[in-house]
């Protein structure tokens, strides 16, 4: 007991990040099994933005890619996030990483080495701010490329699901009542809880349709409201969520398999599934626009044009493309609408303007000497009102 607490103290006082390293040993799986101080030991080229978010949501310290994480292809976000979120991240420590760290083993990372104890098991890139911008200006270049990938890939995504972006051939039937309504669609993207908060003032105003997709529902929740509809893969809903009463509707593949529907007919819960290839956001988007609301605030979205080339969305964002057009300008993006909201001219500023006036006719007519005539006018008039309302108790 004594040699292996001494053991401890010494990988303590090691310099570098030390936490318990969890493995990657199927695409995604890690991000399942990762705990708060964790260490990643991840393979993934290109680090999008949604992967590292959630990451730095279960509190890692330290995240170990086998590949570069900005490849060149184009400029992906995933490192940004991390390195904003004071996560370190080591690059290019090659596959066998994956066999030399024990999943559950204690690991350190320090200066693009990573060690179990004392002893370097692989070796890689420790990237930093600087770094991470100089590839991606270098990325930038890729772009282009890109471009003419998804171009080719927005055709054929029209043509496979052209009658559900034209007519709208497929959107499930929903009891909650959309028609002429606004409807908030929120999304667990980047700084949807932060953006949500936001909205407080347009939520009251308004009253909009919730409308919660995959963790989005839990944002909800942890701001005060119940969702109306929940969109997403039921497997990564918490059942508490699946229970609050919200219809929930379960994206399913053009041959109809739903994954996560056995878990809701476990649950005893109702639900309609949506066979499209789209992603759950552009999904809740249809929905929404199929059932006729009046206009859509979308929280948690990709906005930009680094973000909509993002790996983690390739697969969809002909989807997403072409859903945004399909809606045209019913739909906005939300910290745009909490922006508008919060120029909205203040009470305080009407009362101030009210009390400003007030007072330059106070100043006006005592200084044209008409104010002790109209001060006389309205001791008189005091006066027969006074009279007036005695006379009715005489």
């Amino acid at each position: 007991m004594k040699l292996s607490g001494l053991l401890a103290r010494q990988q303590e006082s090691l310099p570098g990040i030390a936490g318990i390293a969890r493995v990657e040993r199927r695409s995604g799986d890690v991000l399942r099994r990762v705990r708060s101080g964790d260490i990643a030991v991840i393979d993934h080229a290109d680090l999008d933005r949604r992967t590292a978010e959630a990451l730095v949501s279960a509190g890692v310290v330290g995240v170990v890619n086998a590949v570069p994480s900005i490849s060149g292809r184009y400029p992906n976000l995933g490192p940004e996030v991390l390195l904003s979120a004071g996560v370190a991240l080591v690059d290019g420590v090659g596959p066998e990483v994956a066999h030399r760290v024990k999943d559950g083993a204690k690991i350190r990372l320090h200066e693009g080495g990573v060690f179990v104890g004392d002893r370097e098991v692989g070796r890689g890139t420790q990237q930093d701010a600087n770094s991470v911008a100089d590839l991606l200006i270098e990325a930038k270049a890729g772009m282009s490329a890109q471009l003419e990938a998804f171009s080719a890939n927005t055709i054929e995504f029209l043509r496979r699901e052209r009658t559900l972006i034209l007519d709208g051939v497929g959107v499930p039937e929903l009891t909650v009542p959309m028609a002429g309504r606004q409807v908030l669609v929120v999304a667990p993207g980047y700084g949807h809880a932060d953006d949500l908060q936001r909205l407080r003032k347009y939520i009251r105003e308004y009253r909009p349709v919730l409308i919660g997709v995959e963790s989005g529902a839990e944002a909800l929740r942890k701001a005060g409201y119940k969702p109306n509809v929940i969109v997403g893969d039921p497997d990564g809903i918490a059942t508490t969520m699946l229970k609050c009463g919200a219809e929930l509707v379960i994206p399913a593949h053009l041959d109809g398999h739903a994954p996560g529907l056995e878990r809701i007919q476990d649950l005893g819960i109702g639900a309609v599934t949506f066979p499209a290839s789209g992603n759950p956001e552009d999904l809740a988007l249809l929905l929404a626009d199929a059932h006729k609301a009046s206009l859509v605030i979308t929280v948690g979205f990709q906005a930009t044009l680094g973000e909509f080339l993002d790996r983690g969305r390739s697969g969809s964002n002909p989807s997403t493309f072409l859903t945004r057009l399909r809606l045209g300008s019913k739909v906005i993006d939300g910290p745009a609408v909490a922006a508008l909201q919060r120029s909205r001219t203040p009470v305080s500023a009407v009362v101030l303007l009210v009390a400003s006036v007030l007072l330059v006719v106070v100043v006006a007519l005592l200084v044209s000497g008409l104010g002790t005539a109209f001060l006389g006018v309205l001791a008189d008039t005091g006066d027969d009102v006074s009279a007036y309302f005695k006379g009715l108790f005489t």
